[in-house]
């Protein structure tokens, strides 16, 4: 598995692999997700070698992934430097961590069946919907002999060390939708939106922050549960942005066309988004077709049907109107 050295996403977990042969398992999906993207990159650039080198290591990965990684119920989180695992149910803290169970499924490594009970475990493990939290991981570091970094001079339940990371929450999110549990997405949406921390003067009093812009971390601890941390925090605000617009909404802007994926909450019927391509408005109209098979959707513009589920967009400087009726 690829090698841990000074921290990757969690830079907080910068002694795992400080003597050089530590491992990161969310590394490991992390890299296949860009090996895989980039042998796409270099078949269109014409670079066949390259783009089969890189798929051939993608499938050894998975392949090492799928023998070393699995803790029984979850992917773990990394190996130290020893060999000792982290992120297992072995351990007396940080026992399961979202970050590999989400990118299972995200980077679609993972074994599906695999992936599935690991995102089942995350929500029963990490999700704290009566105070509207999804951890990072859980137990967090306090008293054991893990060393893994700086992380462990956090409290416990303050920000990488076991609280909500909202950039690591949102990837759980995503997951969920790109496994299709599309209703339990949108229910942990709900959790992440700022605005549903501060609907009351309680809620207000517990938050302590800005209801507008997404808290970059919220405590996860005793007696500040719910308590919001760094505020205006662009990594996670661009998440958000993207988890709502592309991965829920379905949204997907590529070159000069926009690719509709949408998936609709169970209690939505229809939504409206308004689009600009440049100086050119397009109007897109979604609507759920009731009772209608799998896969029976259909899309219009301007009034002509279209093949597939993709506009080309054209900067006329004229209003366009799309709709697509979704199964």
């Amino acid at each position: 598995l690829p090698l841990m050295g000074g921290g990757d996403w969690n830079d907080g977990m910068n002694l795992v692999g400080k003597e050089g042969r530590g491992e990161s398992v969310w590394l490991a999906f992390f890299l296949h997700d860009v090996l895989t993207q980039f042998a796409e990159l270099a078949r269109r650039r014409n670079d066949t070698a390259f783009a089969e080198r890189c798929l051939a290591q993608a499938q050894q990965l998975q392949k090492n992934i799928e023998h070393q990684a699995w803790d029984g119920q979850w992917y773990r989180r990394a190996y130290f430097d020893n060999g000792e695992p982290l992120g297992s149910s072995t351990n007396p803290e940080c026992q399961i961590d979202s970050l590999p169970q989400s990118w299972s499924v995200i980077s679609r490594a993972g074994d599906p069946q695999r992936a599935r009970q690991a995102l089942q475990a995350v929500d029963e493990r990490l999700v704290r919907r009566d105070v509207g939290l999804i951890r990072l991981f859980d137990p967090p570091f306090d008293h054991s002999s893990l060393n893994p970094g700086y992380i462990k001079g956090y409290i416990p339940g303050v920000r990488e060390n076991g609280g909500q990371y909202t950039h690591g929450a949102i990837w759980t999110t995503m997951a969920f939708s790109l496994m299709g549990d599309t209703d339990r997405a949108w229910d942990l949406f709900t959790l992440l939106n700022p605005v549903h921390h501060s609907a009351t003067p309680d809620q207000i009093a517990t938050y302590k922050v800005e209801p507008y812009v997404l808290a970059g971390d919220v405590y996860a601890v005793a007696p500040h549960i719910g308590r919001g941390g760094w505020t205006w925090y662009t990594g996670s605000a661009g998440w958000m942005y993207r988890l709502l617009l592309e991965t829920l909404l379905g949204v997907n802007l590529e070159g000069d066309q926009l690719r509709l994926t949408p998936k609709l909450p169970g209690t939505w019927s229809t939504f409206t988004l308004h689009y600009r391509y440049r100086q050119t408005p397009y109007h897109i109209r979604i609507t759920r077709l009731p009772d209608s098979p799998p896969g029976s959707n259909q899309l219009t513009l301007d009034g002509q049907p279209l093949p597939g589920n993709t506009i080309s967009l054209v900067d006329d400087h004229r209003d366009h109107f799309a709709e697509m009726l979704v199964s």
